[in-house]
């Protein structure tokens, strides 16, 4: 199935006044859920509603460390070409600091990201376009701040790296010199953050082709539907070695089918509309936060959300960067180019692109072939899906 933003919902719909009309009522339909979800959250807490408000702005932590490194380095940062459009970096960290996360190993001292993810949300806000960037990228990683107040020097070495030596704001600065993109926003989310907002919804329902058996990741599912609470999926989206072809690529393209199936829980009328479940689902979205400053409140995530809310979720697309097997090590990663440079290109001017599921995964990124010669150029097709394609196909 190919998506591209922008295109007809179906058969009649996308250029006909009632296909108007129906997108305006689905887009007042959900833009009504969630007004009538956040006003029953505060109904709910009643006189305590303030308190709610502080307390969940005060879950989340900012990151003030890489907002003044990333000052520093201001000039050698690229610039935004799109007014409205934004690329947020979505940092799921490997600590195993902090409550519940010790059960994952032992705390070395060290923390690498283990999922990287650059969400681009398009200026008119109808269409949003996460793309997953391997761990073992090999990338040029610039000098960073340390932990220690010292400084690295320059490295060739793999994408995570970058967050053990410098954390968020090296990170940032490595995935800018990467792809010209200017991070407006960050987030990171550690194990625990990620456990619990699954739990909040009560589970995400994924497809498996065949049953799991995995010791090391504490799983052991049926083939077939299957309810996964939040170890499970936790263990489910972090599995490697024992699922799919072992390579880090399965993994990610794992990790967009759930996120996927993740928002369209979460979008649901029994979590908006209901008080109960709203405020776990906020409390655990919130929990385990770091986030840029500006993004470091409930009023920061809202106004960020509230651009969300209206993208369909056909339009909600997950791919992974053009990839191969690095030229001097097999067991890692470097770009297919010159697909990778015309993704990130297309995103840095907020242009669309387009996600197949049949698309190979060394993509060339071009276009599909058999239009007119003198149509408009259609845009480049990447191996990926939509939020609105479930794990079962």
């Amino acid at each position: 199935m190919t998506v591209t933003p922008g295109q007809p919902l179906g058969p009649g719909l996308g250029s006909s006044a009632s296909g108007a009309g129906l997108a305006r009522r689905h887009r007042r339909r959900w833009s009504g859920r969630a007004a009538l979800g956040a006003a029953a959250l505060l109904v709910a807490a009643g006189a305590g509603g303030w308190a709610v408000y502080v307390k969940l702005s005060g879950n989340i932590t900012a990151d003030e460390a890489a907002a003044r490194e990333l000052a520093r380095y201001e000039r050698e940062r690229p610039t935004a070409l799109v007014r409205g459009a934004q690329n947020i970096l979505l940092i799921g960290s490997d600590t195993r600091a902090g409550d519940g996360n010790q059960r994952y190993g032992r705390d070395l001292g060290t923390e690498r990201s283990d999922t990287a993810i650059l969400l681009h949300l398009a200026a008119n806000r109808h269409s949003a376009t996460a793309v997953s960037l391997p761990r073992d990228l090999m990338v040029d990683i610039p000098g960073c701040l340390r932990p220690d107040g010292s400084r690295s020097e320059p490295v060739f070495a793999m994408f995570n790296q970058a967050f053990e030596v410098g954390g968020s704001a090296c990170t940032i600065r490595t995935v800018e010199k990467l792809t010209d993109i200017r991070v407006d926003h960050h987030v990171v989310v550690d194990f625990s953050g990620f456990k619990e907002m699954v739990d909040a919804v009560d589970g995400v329902q994924v497809c498996l082709k065949e049953p799991i058996d995995d010791k090391a990741a504490k799983l052991r599912l049926p083939a077939g539907r299957v309810t996964l609470d939040g170890e499970q999926a936790l263990g489910y989206v972090r599995a490697r070695k024992s699922l799919g072809d072992g390579s880090d690529t399965d993994r990610m393209e794992r990790q967009q089918v759930f996120l996927g199936a993740l928002v369209n829980k979460v979008r649901g009328n029994d979590v908006l509309l209901n008080p109960v479940k709203l405020y776990p689902v906020l409390d655990a979205a919130t929990s385990s936060l770091t986030t840029d400053p500006e993004l470091a409140s409930l009023r920061g995530l809202y106004q960020l959300a509230r651009g969300l809310r209206d993208i369909p979720t056909k339009h909600a697309q997950f791919l992974t960067v053009p990839r191969e097997s690095y030229v001097y090590d097999a067991d890692r990663d470097q770009l297919v180019e010159p697909a990778a440079q015309k993704l990130f290109t297309r995103l840095r001017a907020d242009q669309p692109v387009a996600v197949a599921e049949d698309a190979p995964r060394e993509v060339t990124g071009q276009a599909p072939r058999g239009g007119p010669s003198d149509a408009p150029s259609p845009a480049p097709t990447f191996r990926g899906n939509t939020a609105a394609e479930h794990a079962c196909g």
